[in-house]
């Protein structure tokens, strides 16, 4: 039971809501070229629950790794964070 604290969180913004409990979370983060040490933009979709479709485009939501729900679902939302202006 220990291992459950272990879990990953991202931190993202809501690029879609379209489908039934489900939302599109876009990551950002940045990350230094290991040979010439400029920090590089990168992006990473996800695919996360919403149980109660509360959340819209442009919210920043906090998500934390579950155990597969769908095919391409491996995300939770646990927190909306912001919600969009």
């Amino acid at each position: 039971m220990e291992s459950r604290n272990l879990r990953k969180e991202r931190v993202g913004v809501v690029s879609s809501n379209k489908m039934e409990k489900t939302i599109t979370v876009t990551v950002k983060w940045k990350e230094k070229h290991p040979i010439y040490g400029k920090f590089v933009n990168k992006t990473k979709k996800y695919h996360a629950h919403d149980e109660k479709n509360e959340c819209n485009i442009g919210d920043t939501v906090r998500l934390m790794e579950t155990r597969p729900l769908s095919k391409t679902k491996r995300w939770r939302v646990v927190e909306i964070i912001e919600r969009a202006k």
